[in-house]
Order: C-alpha cells, then structure tokens, then sequence
C-alpha cells in the first residue's frame, strides 16, 4: 500500500448563522431562514425559504484545496444527468454564473461557499426496519453511482484523505495509540493482523475509480412515501455529503457502505451480503474485490475507532466526530471471530445468485469456449493467460478482476484510452444527428480545413473512411485511376490492411502462414533496415543504398512495359520490427518512383499524428513529402475512422464520372471525434510529450543495453520504439523465445507490451501518448528484473549504429 502524507486538518470554518443568510441572500439571491446542520469538515447550513424551498449552504475551509471543491461539482454535474433513479444534490450557481463563490471575512480571510438544493428524506439511521429489498438498494444506488463515474478524473480526487483505505493502514498506526484501553487495542490488533495476512495482497490487483467514498446510514436518505405521498415501503432515496469523495479503491465503495449498515445487526454478514448482492448487479465485482470486502469492511471499522479517539482529544465538543464510534466497536468484536474466507465465499455466493441477464462477466474458460464456438479461429488472442479487460482510462487498462495494467502497445488510443474530451464529442454529436455526406454539415468541412492545416502542400484534398484498410484501399485507386496503370512497389514485410487487394500489397501476410507470394502486380523492395539489414547505419549513405534498389526495381519495370504506379511505404516500419529507415531513405525512394511517373503513399496509419514526437507525421523525419497520406488508428482515438488526403491535381483524376460514396465515412460523429483528438493532441502538446518522454524511455533502454547483453538494438523515435533481442550481438542470432517470455513476465507485473518483426523477436512499444516519465521508469525497472532473471550479463559491448 501506498503511504502518503496525510490531512489531518479537522477544525470547520467559524462564520455564524446570521452571515450565512447574508451571504445566500447577497450571492444567490435566496432570502431564507438558516439552521446549522453537524458537520466535520465543512460548515452546513439549511436554508429555508418563505415559498418553502430548501436549500443548503456549504462553507468550505479558507485552506481547503479549490481543486477538491471543483471535482465535487463536477461529480454532482455529471450525477445530473446520469438517469440512476436517484437523487443528489444539485449545485445551484450564483449570481454571476459560477458553482464556487467566495465569502470574504472582515479579517481577510476568504470562504469558498456553495448553494446546493436541498434533497428530501429521511436519513438511513432513522429507519429501524432495514429490510433485504432496502439494503439491496442502497448496494444498487452506489453501483450506479460508481458506473456513472467510471472513467472520471480530477485532481481534486486525488489527493492525500485519511479516510482513504489505501492510507488506512498508514492512518491506523499512526494514531493508534490514541485506543488506551488494553481489550481494545488487542482486539484492533487481532483484526490488523488478519487484514494484513488476508487483505493487503489483494489490494495490488483492485481497481480505482473515484467513489463517493462516505456512505454511512446519516448520508444515505430514505423515502417512505409513493409518488402521490402516501405511506409506502421505505425505498432509497439518494445520497449527500460528497465531501469525502477520494480516487481509491472501487471496492470500497461497497465496503465502506456495508461497514455502516452492519453496525447494530445481530446477523452483520447477512446484512453485508444484501448490499454487496445490490451493488455488484449495477456494477459488478471482479474475483478480487469480492474477496476484499470483508478486509476492507474491518479495516473501515479499525479506521473509525481509532480517528474517534484521536478526534475526541482535540475536538471533546464535537460529538458529530464520534457518532458511529460505539456499534463500530461492537461490530469489530463481532467480525473478529469471522475468517475472511468464510466471508468471501457467502459474498461470492451472493453475487453469484444473479441471473445471467447479460451483465454477468463469463470466466475466462467460458469465453475461451464460446471465442471458440462462434468467433472465427483465424482471431489471435494475447498472452498464454489471455486477458479479459473491461475497461481502460487513459494510459492503463483494467481486467475482469479490476487489475490495472500499463498500456504499452495500444497506439489505437493515441490520447489516452476513455479520454473524456473525445467520449464527450462523440456522446454529444450521437444526440443530435448521425448521416452521410450527402447532406451538408460544417463539421466535415471544418475537420477537412483542420486535417489540411497540418500537412504540408500540395496535400489539400480529403476524403474520409472508416479504417485504415479502407484509407489504403481509397489509396490505391487513387494512384491507379490517376497513373492509369496497376503495378505498385512495397518494402519487405510491410503491413497496410486486411482486405484482399491489401494482403496482396503486404509481404507480412501474403509470405507469412497462410500467405500466396506477391501476384504479379506487387514488387518488393528490401526492407531498410540499419540494424540487420545489408546496408548498416542510420546515416544518409545508408539511407541511399537502400533507396537504390527501389530505382532498380521501377526501372525495371519501364523495361518490361508495365511501369510503376506507386509506392506504398510506411515511414517507419511496425510489422517489420518497428524499423526506423535511415536518413533520406524516403525522400530518395520517392524521388526515383516520380521519375518514372509512380506515385508516392505514405502509410501514417501507425505512426502519425505526433507519435514520432520530433515531427508530427512520420514521412517529415524523412525530408520527404509524399504524394497521398493515410491515416488511421490514432486519428479517431478507437473510433472507426481513417482519412485519406492527396493533391488536387490527384483528386482531379480521381473525379472520372464514377461517384465515391462511404456510407459512414466522414459522418457528424466521427468528424466531431477527429475534432476533438486534435483539440487534446494541441491543447495537452502531446506530441512534445511523446518526444520528451520517448527520450527518456530511449535513455532508459540504452541503459539496459549496456548491462544486458540480449538487447540487441533499441530503435524508434518518439514513442514508437523497438527492442531486438538476440542471443549474439556479433551474429545477431535472433531470440524470438526470450522475447515472448519477456512479454509475459512483463504482463504478470502489470506492464502490456507485444513483439513484432520477421524474426518475431522485437518487443514493440507503441503507448497512448499520455504516457508519462513515472510510466517511462517503471517500464525500464521491470524489464531491467525481467531480464535479469532470464539472461546472463554483457558478453560484448552492445551497438548503436
């Protein structure tokens, strides 16, 4: 578990109950009647009008961080329109516009102060019949509260709370010393043990989320009346108080509301169980979390007591601070005798029993079965113990059981998986109109003029698809319409798509397993590779001797009578082992394909949109403007959408009489997604960011190269990297074995990498470009142990050619 340092700030803001009015009546413009309501961080107060609205008044601490209050109103913003059946408090803005107002103190002091509408109910604690329908539903009310928030961020939750389980333990021995009573303090010490033998491993493989984090019985508000107010089973109403609102355990969530609701019951664990059973079917549990909640659960409890003692020696006045203190001790007593394993298993029946409506998550085995029984065999599955991943954010991506994982090979997710900005310009277009591009809509327009602004001229002309298969595909009718001819020219082992024209195009496929040859129309060119190839070095003679057999193959052409129509390359090479041609290796290629009246098609589909980092497409690192770009993969950041852009003078050709129509090719939505990917790519520099850190990451390998004499070459740009493992750095003996074993260790200590190349040997590193320093760092350290427990040191120095 992560420590931290830790906020034990406690007292509340002083201002009376008269400067309260004033302020709601000089912010807000609500004359009302206040009441103090108990609190311990903030100040409440409930407001009351004539009309007979309520209102309530939170006064935040002067030194409160800002950043808390604003994610705060952003959960309650987005809770608003989530549909969970539920009610929260819903920020009301002041008078000129804003959520968080400023109360100003006669002695300079300053208050961030918030109107929120009241929300009707009666608290949980008053109700003394908590029925299995009524525990249920306060499980399935933070079910859908957590699924509301999943994939929100905000720095505000990220900070150091001694309410945050994952400091608890942290929290706990700090102040246990406040328990003075001996039965006590063996009792908490008996509990401690067990949640470190049975808990604290767990708590590596949990997910995060951000999480109401507060769901005690004073929190939680229940109606006892139908829609028309009359008498009926009491139902849950909603949830206040958001102010303890952490980034922490999912699972805690459950845990935490659980805790509250066993306290007073003489049968805790069935109660337990009726929550956790009404939470996991509107969020279901992974294996792990459900296996958590009883530590969890005990070690919410140890927290409780022990901040009530250390409380109630600087505060003995706040009897708010100790409320739940007593049946918090009773109900550790009564879970002390209880193994976490007996818990585990009734929770896990408890989940179990929900019928399978679709939602329930199928065993690693069963999906296996059914992949086998209706998915087609030719689908390559990843890793020996495939992966079930049901969500990402970010940089990371999360299993069935809530393990995080670092994303490393997922370039499709170019500004980050889930990104918030790209998810809110799709959801939004979505609402209001999908077409074609039959009917005008600016943002195609706008997007085209954006796409352009980037590109170099002559390329001024779009056309949108929906992959980049289809962007090649587009391509190469373009060339041959335009040429009038049908021969192209590609490099070995190059990649550019998955139909069928396209497999005839790519070396990797149609000489790989399965693969025909080249049909007579595609001609293949060795790959420019400085590491192992027949030209070594990244410099510009390099770069020309390889071009050269790209001239002697269109002149070839020439002379058999079927000239060269274009030359299809990917400016740096994935498939081929994340190859990086040496210097002027394009711009010479491209420059002997022109003279014999070919065109030149530059495959950006892995690599553009500022991966490379000192350039924001990959044909630019090259000295080389091509004569048709495509593009995929990153520019919709997951969404199916790929673009092609040529010159007029191609387009012109193009336009023959035969109509182009893609019938979800630049349509409103994926325009609006294209939009926003550029807006996140300019307004967060990541493509500076992909320089910098892929730099660093560079740096990092380099360094390993030097202790560990399997690293063969480390290779790339930005953060589109290779590392070639060998068994010999002097004949470059290939180690395709070690590298799918390094691939698997790595994903065992949480790290998703992949391998690539002829020889299968290169581990490929291709992130989301939110990849950061801390991520470069922990990739190097973990595989600098990986290899260190499967290869032996330097034999011979390694090379940098």
């Amino acid at each position: 578990m992560q420590t931290r340092a830790i906020d034990t700030r406690l007292d509340p803001p002083g201002i009376s109950v008269s400067r309260a009015v004033s302020a709601a009546r000089d912010l807000y413009g609500v004359d009302a009647s206040a009441r103090q309501l108990p609190s311990e961080r903030d100040q409440n107060f409930e407001l009351r009008t004539g009309a007979g609205e309520r209102y309530v008044l939170k006064v935040s601490h002067a030194s409160e961080d800002p950043q808390i209050i604003d994610c705060q109103n952003h959960v309650l913003e987005r809770l608003a329109v989530a549909r969970t059946g539920f009610a929260f408090p819903s920020i009301v803005r002041d008078r000129a516009g804003r959520g968080t107002s400023w109360l100003d103190e006669a002695d300079g002091t300053r208050h961030m102060i918030r109107l929120c509408r009241y929300v009707p109910g009666t608290p949980l604690a008053n109700v003394a019949e908590r029925t299995p329908a009524l525990l249920e539903e306060l499980g399935t009310m933070l079910g859908r509260v957590d699924r509301a928030l999943e994939g929100f961020s905000h720095a505000g939750a990220e900070r150091a709370f001694r309410w945050d389980l994952r400091v608890a333990r942290t929290v706990v021995d700090q102040h246990i010393d406040a328990i003075t009573d001996r039965e006590k303090r063996a009792l908490l010490d008996r509990v401690l043990s067990c949640i470190d033998q049975y808990g604290t491993p767990l708590l590596p493989s949990l997910r995060l989320g951000v999480i109401h984090n507060d769901a005690n019985d004073h929190n939680v508000l229940v109606s006892c009346a139908d829609d028309d107010g009359a008498n009926a089973a009491p139902r849950i109403a909603g949830l206040i108080d958001f102010g303890d609102m952490v980034d922490s355990y999912t699972a805690g969530e459950v845990a935490i509301a659980s805790a509250y609701a066993m306290m007073g019951a003489s049968d805790p664990l069935t109660v337990a169980e009726h929550v956790v059973r009404g939470y996991d079917a509107a969020y279901p549990l992974g294996e792990a979390e459900v296996a958590s909640l009883m530590p969890l659960i005990c070690l919410r409890l140890c927290t409780s007591v022990v901040l009530a003692a250390h409380q109630r020696g600087q505060q003995p006045g706040n009897a708010y601070l100790s409320i739940s203190e007593r049946p918090a001790w009773t109900l550790l007593e009564q879970l002390a005798d209880v193994h976490p394993d007996a818990a585990r298993d009734r929770f896990a029946r408890a989940v179990a029993d929900h019928p399978d409506d679709g939602r329930r998550r199928m065993s690693t085995e069963g999906l296996l079965a059914a992949r086998r029984a209706h998915i087609g065999p030719s689908l390559s599955i990843s890793y020996r113990r495939p992966l079930t991943i049901v969500r990402g954010w970010m940089q990371h991506l999360y299993d069935a059981d809530g393990r995080e994982y670092l994303d490393m090979v997922n370039n499709v997710a170019h500004v980050g998986h889930c990104h918030p900005r790209v998810v809110e310009a799709l959801s939004a277009q979505a609402g209001v109109l999908n077409t074609n591009t039959r009917y005008l809509h600016e943002s195609l327009v706008r997007y085209a003029e954006r796409l352009t602004r980037l590109l170099p001229d002559p390329l001024r002309v779009c056309y949108f698809v929906c992959s980049g298969s289809e962007a090649n595909e587009l391509a190469l009718r373009l060339a041959r319409t335009h040429t009038g001819r049908r021969d192209v020219v590609v490099i070995d082992h190059a990649y550019h798509g998955n139909t069928t024209s396209l497999i005839e195009l790519s070396p990797y496929k149609f000489n790989g397993p399965g693969g025909a040859g080249a049909p007579p129309h595609v001609h293949v060119v060795p790959m420019p590779d400085p590491y192992r190839g027949p030209h070594r070095g990244r410099g510009a003679e390099s770069g020309r001797r390889y071009a050269a057999y790209v001239r002697e193959t269109v002149e070839r052409l020439d002379r058999e009578g079927h000239p060269v129509a274009a030359f299809f390359a990917e400016p740096l090479l994935g498939c081929g082992g994340q190859i990086e041609p040496p210097d002027r290796y394009l711009a010479e290629a491209f420059a002997h394909v022109r003279a014999a009246g070919g065109v030149c098609v530059a495959d950006e589909v892995q690599v553009g949109f500022g991966r490379v980092g000192t350039h924001r497409w990959g044909f630019e690192t090259q000295g080389a403007v091509p004569d048709i770009v495509t593009m995929g993969k990153p520019i919709g950041n997951g969404h199916p959408l790929g673009a092609v852009v040529t010159t007029p003078e191609i387009a012109a050709s193009f336009a023959n009489g035969m109509e182009y129509f893609n019938t979800f090719g630049g349509n409103p939505v994926s325009c609006a997604v294209g939009l926003a990917v550029l807006d996140v790519l300019e307004e967060e520099g990541l493509q500076e960011r992909a320089r910098s850190v892929g730099q660093r990451l560079a740096d990092g390998l380099h360094a390993l190269a030097a202790r560990h004499a399997t690293i063969g070459d480390v290779r790339g740009r930005g953060l589109f990297l290779g590392i070639e493992l060998v068994l010999d750095r002097e004949t470059l003996a290939p180690a395709p074995r070690l590298a799918a074993d390094v691939v698997e260790s790595m994903r065992d200590r949480g790290i998703l990498l992949s391998t690539d190349g002829p020889l299968h040997n290169v581990i490929k590193i291709k992130p989301p470009l939110v990849f950061s320093d801390a991520d470069a760092d922990r990739m190097v350290e973990t595989l600098d142990d990986v290899l260190r427990q499967s290869s032996p040191g330097p034999r011979r120095p390694p090379g940098r050619p």
